[in-house]
């Protein structure tokens, strides 16, 4: 979508006054006495009428009792300010746990939830598991126990280098429990990764699998493992989850049990520690792609508010739902969907392998068979799961579905309407959501009340004050320009620093305006007040003083048939400035061609301009990504330019740098 034709896009989505009326939001709106969404945004990040305390105060001050978030201290404050938003603390005098809210209390012998599921499991071969909040509590019990028989204590870091299984649910809470410090790490990294995070956390316990399953293949991870490990060092202890039942096939050293001997007999009573608001409960590694990945330390107030926020107003949770976000433990989405759906005694859907396997129809046949009523994922997922046709998706009964969801990057308007119309029926919202694993949670989230325009985001957050600026730090949004998304004031969840220390933290987030945070992002709110993303703003391409995002450029070049994916990057012309490359992955059927070549940059030249025509467009099978599924650009660009990469610790698949180096 480009910068002249966004505005002229029309509204698609509509929701009826009925569903409307039957949403979260439009209650909380009626209790509080907010009339319409703009005033929604502003009560909750602004100001409210004969109140004394800023509209971010009032609404983090009224969400713990209105989705009866338990404490078992009660706050002095809801937050105290007075180093700055940089360093402001949140329920002070507080104390809570997040396991307490997303199990025990559901478990609890009088509790209605007891018995009800909190997790359905498919593993890519077909079986399928259903976990009850009174088992999940036994579990993490146990969890909480044996990590207490080896020396963890409140503080401590504790790995998750886990497939995914129930039982990482119970190894999240577990460390919850006991006040461990959760390292979740994605279950894709190989040795470097996977060392590079537990070399920085320097955690003691390490929870494993012998492997999993992934296209049909069983995949090792115990020996990925050991040799990260042996190159990182910190790790005494590690749990082995026997996922693929072969035992002969596994290592297994003087620091190594299995889940069995280890867990399963232990003792199924923990009484869970009250923390205060501010303790750590998570380390969660950004997926950056350049540097040392950023170690982003969470609270357990924090992460718990956002996480419940999001989930009950902006995915409009309801007790028959049933949840379903493509993700692995070791993305900030993994966490997210457990913490805020498990808050409210909800049922999520965790499903272990390959979208494709055995068939591309995976997800629309496991969304018919258990009537999964929420259903997120990548545009990334979409556009590749498109290309194989409509058919896949109409053989299937999708009306369980109730709302979509989708983050990670930017759409193409024809992938998102694709998603609305065929797998949303036109009728289920796709909450476009973005944010960061900085947050555990949503800059920008559009409301189910709302009507919405393809690849739009809504506005922001509740309780999120956003804003769009230019280089000088001035507000832009109502000029409708482009510039830069910030963030005016911090959340709960804001990430109370990086695990490096604080000199890192300020220089990443707070060094390019006075007071604001520096999200990336590039961003434009349009005439009708909707809010759109146009990729990093470090990726843009500025040819002959005019800019677009990469996306726009590739959501040209996937309309051709022959395209699959495109990755669009600004390399350096004497005569523009900057100059477009693309590099493409074809259609099953299609070769690269000068041709082709041809065709492709015609279609560039006629959407954008002549001055966007690629300089070259080349030819490749895949795109260096990272664990969310978002192009690593910076590596691409690097590689043409036959730059230092830097550290590519974070990459899921680095076995196609040197593809894309060779295509140069």
């Amino acid at each position: 979508m480009t910068e002249d034709t966004y505005e002229e896009s029309s509204i698609v989505h509509e929701p009826s006054r009925e569903f409307v009326e039957s949403t979260n939001v439009y209650e909380f709106m009626q209790a509080y006495g907010i009339d319409d969404y703009d005033e929604l945004i502003r009560r909750t990040t602004e100001s409210v009428d004969g109140v004394e305390a800023s509209g971010i105060e009032w609404f983090w001050d009224t969400v713990p009792e209105y989705l009866d978030i338990d404490f078992y201290e009660p706050y002095d404050a809801v937050r105290d300010d007075s180093d700055g938003p940089q360093f402001s603390e949140w329920y002070p005098g507080g104390e809570i746990n997040l396991a307490h809210n997303v199990v025990d209390r559901h478990a609890a012998v009088d509790a209605e939830a007891r018995n009800s599921v909190a997790c359905i499991f498919e593993g890519e071969p077909g079986d399928v598991r259903e976990v009850t909040y009174h088992e999940l509590a036994r579990q993490s019990n146990k969890v909480a126990n044996y990590l207490e028989s080896v020396g963890i204590e409140t503080g401590d870091t504790v790995g998750l280098y886990m497939p995914m299984v129930p039982e990482v649910i119970s190894i999240l809470y577990g460390c919850f429990k006991v006040g461990a410090i959760a390292v979740p790490i994605f279950s894709g990294f190989g040795v470097e990764a996977t060392a590079t995070r537990i070399a920085d956390s320097e955690c003691s316990v390490l929870f494993t699998g012998d492997g999993f399953y992934r296209r049909g293949t069983p995949l090792t991870l115990k020996e990925a493992a050991d040799d990260a490990i042996e190159e990182a060092g910190h790790v005494e202890h590690t749990v082995v989850y026997d996922r693929l039942d072969d035992d002969a096939e596994v290592p297994m050293g003087a620091r190594d049990e299995w889940w069995d001997d280890a867990i399963e007999g232990r003792d199924d009573e923990y009484d869970t520690k009250s923390l205060p608001s501010s303790q750590e409960s998570m380390l969660l590694y950004s997926s950056g792609t350049t540097g040392k990945p950023k170690g982003i330390v969470h609270t357990h107030a924090g992460v718990q508010m956002q996480c419940a926020k999001e989930i009950y107003f902006g995915f409009d949770h309801k007790p028959s739902d049933r949840f379903f976000w493509v993700s692995d433990i070791g993305w900030m989405m993994g966490p997210w969907t457990l913490i805020g759906n498990h808050t409210f005694g909800g049922t999520v859907f965790m499903y272990e392998g390959a979208p494709d396997q055995p068939e591309p129809d995976r997800f629309w046949e496991m969304i018919d068979r258990h009537s999964l009523s929420t259903f997120g994922i990548s545009p990334t997922a979409i556009r590749a799961l498109r290309k194989h046709g409509d058919e896949w998706v109409e053989d299937h009964d999708l009306s369980s579905i109730r709302l979509l969801g989708s983050t990670g990057e930017p759409w193409d308007p024809e992938s998102w309407q694709w998603f609305y119309e065929n797998v949303g029926q036109s009728e289920a919202p796709i909450i476009n959501i973005s944010g960061g694993t900085e947050i555990c949670g949503c800059f920008l989230m559009p409301m189910p009340t709302q009507p919405l325009k393809p690849t739009s985001l809504g506005g922001p957050g509740l309780g999120m004050n956003i804003d769009i600026v230019d280089e000088s730090g001035s507000s832009i949004a109502d000029d409708h320009e482009r510039g830069f998304l910030v963030a005016r004031d911090s959340c709960p969840s804001t990430t109370k620093s990086l695990w490096s220390g604080d000199e890192r933290y300020l220089e990443e987030y707070w060094s390019t305006w006075d007071d604001l945070w520096d999200h990336g992002d590039w961003a434009q709110k349009d005439e009708d007040g909707f809010w759109f993303l146009h990729g990093r703003a470090d990726d843009a391409l500025n040819v002959a003083g005019r800019k677009v995002g990469p996306a726009e450029i590739e959501g040209v070049l996937t309309e051709h048939d022959a395209v699959n994916q495109a990755a669009a990057v600004g390399v350096p012309d004497e005569t523009t400035g900057t100059a477009v490359v693309t590099y493409v992955v074809l259609e099953d059927g299609y070769d690269g061609s000068d041709d082709l070549r041809n065709e492709l940059s015609a279609l560039v030249g006629e959407e954008h301009g002549k001055p966007f025509r690629p300089r070259e467009i080349l030819f490749v099978s895949d795109f260096p990504k990272t664990q969310s599924g978002k192009v690593i650009r910076r590596a691409i660009s690097s590689l043409y330019q036959g730059e230092e990469l830097g550290d590519m610790s974070s990459i899921e698949n680095p076995e196609v740098l040197d593809e894309i180096e060779a295509a140069t």
